[in-house]
């Protein structure tokens, strides 16, 4: 059996090693997937996306994603847990009273 014909010279499979692409010669790309997160409920306003990326753009990649994550985080709101302070307060009074 032979694999990577079409890429500069044919590898043959071993059975000491049977599986090529664990040790490629070059690196390979990575495929990315992302969805808007909708339920099977709704999955006909679910949004999927994908894209290839080259291993030597990875990082540039990533960078920009994570400029894209923090402008979607940008319009939520932070949670108010004023009411959790509140328990907080009294369970250490009640503990601190116990003494």
């Amino acid at each position: 059996m032979t694999y990577g014909e079409g890429s500069g010279g044919a590898t043959e499979t071993t059975p000491d090693q049977p599986f090529l692409d664990l040790n490629p010669s070059k690196p390979l790309p990575i495929l990315i997937r992302a969805t808007n997160g909708k339920s099977k409920e709704k999955r006909d306003t679910k949004i999927k996306l994908s894209t290839v990326v080259e291993s030597d753009a990875l990082d540039a990649f990533f960078v920009k994603y994570a400029e894209v994550c923090k402008l979607g985080m940008s319009g939520l709101k932070k949670r108010d847990r004023s009411k959790q302070k509140e328990k907080l307060k009294a369970k250490k009074k009640k503990q601190g009273g116990a003494d």
